[in-house]
């Protein structure tokens, strides 16, 4: 099971190195790769949302007993493990494959950076949107640079410790 896993992990860093080739003289490969696992994760995360969302909700209620959820905030809740899951393995095994530390230690870490990413989105969404008045598609394209920028610089020098801030100053 476990040359599965490895055999898994090294197509995809074949397959990511590949097309960072053209790109390696202004894109570092570590950055690159958390481009691409990244995207690939955001992807993977919205095609199970709308899965989710639509085919097995039905974009209906969810009612268990003691509280009935919105679809939207269901369909989130169930996707969430899946693709916090996956972003850390991505993370963990291709993108800061470099990092010493411990895996507990990178995965309790890697959840207060995922818990600060999700409190980030609700409060720039609120102050682009309600209180700057700005479009929501602007408000959330914008938050998106700030919360991506936030998420590869807390996971690259404190998730997992890949990188020095004194090595880039």
């Amino acid at each position: 099971m476990l040359n599965i896993g490895r055999n898994i992990r090294d197509l995809l860093i074949v397959i990511i190195d590949w097309f960072h080739k053209p790109f390696s003289r202004i894109v570092p490969q570590e950055t690159f790769r958390y481009a691409a696992t990244g995207g690939g994760n955001t992807v993977l995360d919205i095609f199970l949302y709308w899965f989710v969302y639509n085919a097995i909700l039905h974009k209906q209620i969810l009612n268990i007993g003691f509280v009935a959820v919105s679809p939207h905030i269901a369909a989130f809740l169930i996707v969430f493990p899946v693709t916090f899951t996956s972003g850390f393995l991505l993370a963990k095994y291709i993108t800061f494959s470099e990092s010493v530390l411990r895996g507990r230690k990178q995965l309790f870490r890697y959840a207060l950076t995922v818990a600060g990413a999700i409190f980030l989105n609700y409060i720039f969404l609120k102050l682009f949107v309600e209180l700057l008045e700005m479009p929501a598609l602007l408000a959330k394209i914008f938050t998106t640079v700030f919360v991506v920028t936030y998420s590869y610089l807390l996971q690259r020098y404190f998730t997992f410790q890949t990188g020095s801030l004194k090595k880039q100053a």
